[in-house]
């Protein structure tokens, strides 16, 4: 990618971090908005937490991965510390890989 290229997307980038707390006080979002635009970064997020968990490429990544991944989210949704939630996950994932499972 030409030095450009990167410098006019660096440009834009910090153009619209620093619109937002300029702008910001001159629009109004209804509260149907911001729940849909909640909704809509919850769904991206799961998304790639699913592509990353069930994907290897363009294969399926095997069930040890997924399982790692679940027992993550699990000790994540009971507010778990994240080292935990990181060596549990990734523990989870390792003796499954251990014990035969893919």
């Amino acid at each position: 990618m030409p030095l450009y290229a990167i410098l006019l997307l660096a440009v834009g980038t910090y153009a619209f971090r620093i619109a937002g707390p300029a702008l910001g006080h001159r629009l109004t979002i209804s509260d149907r908005v911001q729940r849909l635009l909640s909704v809509a970064a919850a769904v991206l997020l799961v998304a790639l937490v699913a592509t990353g968990a069930l994907t290897q490429g363009h294969d399926f990544a095997g069930w040890a991965r997924p399982g790692g991944v679940l027992v993550a989210g699990i000790l994540a949704l009971r507010r778990a510390p994240f080292p935990a939630v990181v060596v549990a996950g990734a523990a989870t994932t390792a003796v499954l890989r251990l014990c035969g499972v893919s």
